[in-house]
């Protein structure tokens, strides 16, 4: 059995560091804007991380905050950002690492904000949209495609529900969808001769 190696050396902390985005990038959807204190005056709060553990942005995130989604921080809630770790920022002369912004939801294209590097420097800092997720499929929806993959007379038919599944979040759908689609496709590409337990009709049998 594998250890998770990632969440046992996930720093204990009050707030999200730079350490636990070690194992990759991470969507946060966000459930609060509220004030910090005087080095930190920016709290936001995620439903991944809950309200005993938010994002402090620095200076610098938080222009891009406000470039992108603007001065009213209660218009930030239910938004969703990509946050990840950055070894390459710095604190005073040495590399020390933080949290950067990749991604932002509710943006149509990607930005490019000018942001102090050193002093007198500045660099571009470039953020990607977040696209909206796919909706959450229904019970009727996942019961209607059902009945498409079992009455799918070829491979192109199956490739076609194939592209409508990839459209939804298939919840727990997802596992008996794909099985099914499976099994189709396989009684597709090896027809039956005859159906279980029918006997093959032979010269004999017809006079």
């Amino acid at each position: 059995m594998d250890v998770d190696l990632v969440a046992a050396a996930a720093p204990r902390s009050d707030q999200i560091n730079a350490d636990d985005l070690i194992g990759g990038p991470q969507i946060v959807t966000i459930t609060e804007v509220r004030k910090g204190n005087s080095d930190q005056p920016v709290e936001i709060v995620t439903a991944e991380f809950g309200p005993g553990r938010p994002y402090r942005p620095g200076k610098s995130m938080l222009r891009v905050l406000i470039e992108v989604w603007g001065k009213k921080s209660g218009t930030y809630v239910g938004r969703k950002l990509v946050i990840y770790r950055d070894p390459e920022i710095t604190f005073g002369p040495s590399k020390v690492g933080g949290i950067r912004i990749s991604h932002m939801s509710n943006l149509d294209k990607a930005k490019s904000i000018p942001l102090t590097k050193t002093r007198g420097k500045k660099e571009l800092f470039r953020v990607e949209p977040l696209p909206d997720a796919p909706p959450t499929i229904t019970n009727e929806q996942a019961a209607e495609i059902a009945e498409g993959i079992s009455q799918a007379a070829n491979r192109d038919e199956l490739n076609e529900i194939a592209a409508q599944l990839k459209t939804f979040d298939l919840a727990v759908h997802r596992d008996p969808l794909f099985e099914l689609w499976k099994a189709r496709l396989a009684e597709l590409e090896n027809p039956q001769i005859q159906e279980p337990g029918e006997s093959a009709t032979t010269e004999g049998d017809s006079q």
